[in-house]
């Protein structure tokens, strides 16, 4: 069951069934948080969408493969519960669509997604070697079980009339196993294609880069298309970074994404929701 919550100037958000006629990602196995449509379009593409909570054990990544919803609305404010299974984890299918389970290819696998986002210099040619690779195998992204279950609230609050969106995450039961937390709040990469900050900085397309940190206190992406900006800023306790990744058919995705300790019991941020006349 999904939820629909109009807002101001044609945009709305979504959550729960996924839109139809959509074209096919990768992710779309993955229970997404929110996400965004303008006159009835949606934005998101290959995204995971607004307040969505990933775990990390060591370099595993753990994703969310569900959500029970519960809400309440009284006038403009919506308050929203999600309470996520994280439960999956992404994996490589050979050209029988099987998932490959050796475990030496997914620790170099993850090994050099770790460099591509923390060595700037060598994003490209490890990318271009990535590619090569799974097309010479006929390799394709899968998500399945991680042998690994969890749950975690989401508490949003969206002031429909203002686009101030409250999220708040309870992190307090999280297994002793996990090593890092962190929040995604992406849309699509073909929508939004300018990043901006308080420091200065403005971006556009590939300039942005895959994973970079945030240092300004506060930053936003634009879609000059759409005149549709979403903003966020840096949190206590928190890293904020920024990212963007158009690749065929298995990345569009565009946004930020906070990462913390599993040592903090709660995290909560604001989003804001903007659209230019």
């Amino acid at each position: 069951m999904g939820i629909e919550i109009p807002m101001c100037h044609g945009l709305s958000l979504n959550i729960g069934d996924p839109p139809s006629g959509r074209k096919a990602y990768p992710t779309e196995t993955l229970q997404k948080g929110f996400l965004l449509f303008d006159q009835g379009q949606e934005l998101a593409e290959e995204a995971v969408g607004f307040g969505v909570p990933i775990l990390k054990r060591g370099l595993q990544t753990i994703f969310p493969g569900a959500a029970t919803l519960a809400w309440l609305r009284q006038g403009t404010i919506w308050n929203v519960t999600a309470l996520y299974k994280l439960n999956l984890v992404e994996k490589i299918s050979d050209a029988g669509n099987n998932a490959v389970e050796k475990k030496s290819l997914y620790a170099v696998k993850n090994g050099l997604a770790a460099l591509i986002r923390s060595l700037p210099i060598l994003r490209r040619p490890l990318t271009v070697i990535s590619n090569l690779l799974r097309r010479f195998f006929n390799w394709k992204t899968i998500y399945t079980q991680a042998g690994f279950s969890t749950d975690l609230k989401v508490l949003y609050t969206l002031n429909t009339e203002t686009g101030r969106f409250k999220i708040e995450m309870d992190t307090s039961g999280i297994p002793s196993e996990i090593t890092e937390v962190m929040v995604m709040n992406e849309q699509g990469a073909n929508i939004f294609d300018r990043y901006m900050d308080t420091s200065g900085i403005f971006l556009r397309g590939q300039e942005i880069g895959c994973w970079d940190e945030v240092i300004a206190r506060e930053a936003w992406f634009e879609s000059h298309a759409h005149r549709v900006t979403f903003r966020l800023g840096r949190v206590k306790g928190a890293r904020l970074f920024r990212g963007r990744e158009l690749l065929g058919s298995r990345l569009a995705w565009a946004g930020f994404g906070y990462s913390f300790s599993p040592s903090i019991q709660s995290f909560q941020y604001e989003l804001s929701i903007e659209k230019r006349p």
